[in-house]
C-alpha cells in the first residue's frame, strides 16, 4: 500500500511540475517588422540608412530573452541621407566593395546570442567572416507572447578587418579620416 501510495504522490507531483515549469520557447524574429538603422560618422560629416534583417528567432524562458540570433542581408544597405541617386549609387558601391564590406565575398552577417544578464546583451558578432564578442545594453519586452528587443550597438569597425579612412592605419589622412566606430539601431520583433 506503502509503495502505490508512494508512486501515486510522485506521478502527482511529475504531473505538477511539468504544468507550472515552462519550457523554453523560440520565436522567429519578423523580418518586415523588426530593423536596423546605421550611422557612420567621419571628420567632415556623417551618413545614415538602413540594413535588412533576413532571418532570426529569439528564444524565451520565463518572460526573459535567454538566447537567439539574427542574419543581416548586407546586399539590403541603403543610404537614406544621400539625395543624388549617382552619389547615392557610388556610396553604396564603395561601402560594398572590398574598401569596407566585401558584399559580394560576405553576403551576411550574424549576432548569436551567449548570454544575458538583465538588460544587458552578450554575443558574438560576424562581419566579413571575422567573429568577435561584444556586450550592449538593451531593452527587452515579453508581452503575450511577443518579445521585442530595442539596442544601440556601437561596433569598432578595425575589428572586422575595415581599415579604409581609419586614422589607425593612415595617420596622416587628415580630414579625409572615416571614424573607426559606427553604429546599429537594431530594433527586433518577434512575429
Amino acid at each position: 500500500m506503502k509503495k502505490v501510495s508512494f508512486i501515486l504522490s510522485a506521478l502527482a507531483f511529475m504531473a505538477f511540475t511539468n504544468q507550472t515549469i515552462a519550457a523554453p520557447s523560440t520565436s522567429p524574429v519578423s523580418t518586415k517588422a523588426s530593423s536596423i538603422v546605421w550611422n557612420a560618422k567621419k571628420v567632415t560629416g556623417e551618413h545614415t540608412g538602413t540594413i535588412a534583417i533576413s532571418a532570426g528567432k529569439l528564444v524565451v524562458n520565463k518572460n526573459q530573452i535567454t538566447g537567439g540570433n539574427f542574419t543581416i542581408d548586407m546586399k539590403s544597405i541603403v543610404c537614406k541621407d544621400i539625395t543624388d541617386p549617382e552619389y547615392n549609387k557610388k556610396f553604396i558601391g564603395h561601402i560594398s566593395s572590398g574598401d569596407f564590406f566585401e558584399v559580394e565575398k560576405f553576403p551576411t552577417a550574424q549576432f548569436v546570442i551567449t548570454k544575458v544578464v538583465g538588460n544587458q546583451i552578450s554575443g558574438n558578432l560576424t562581419i566579413k567572416g571575422i567573429t568577435k564578442a561584444i556586450t550592449f545594453p538593451a531593452q527587452i519586452a515579453v508581452n503575450k507572447g511577443k518579445v521585442s528587443a530595442k539596442a544601440n550597438i556601437t561596433i569598432d569597425r578595425t575589428d572586422y578587418d575595415i581599415k579604409f579612412g581609419s586614422k589607425k592605419f593612415f595617420e596622416s589622412i587628415g580630414d579625409k579620416a572615416i571614424f573607426d566606430d559606427f553604429t546599429l539601431a537594431v530594433n527586433l520583433v518577434s512575429e
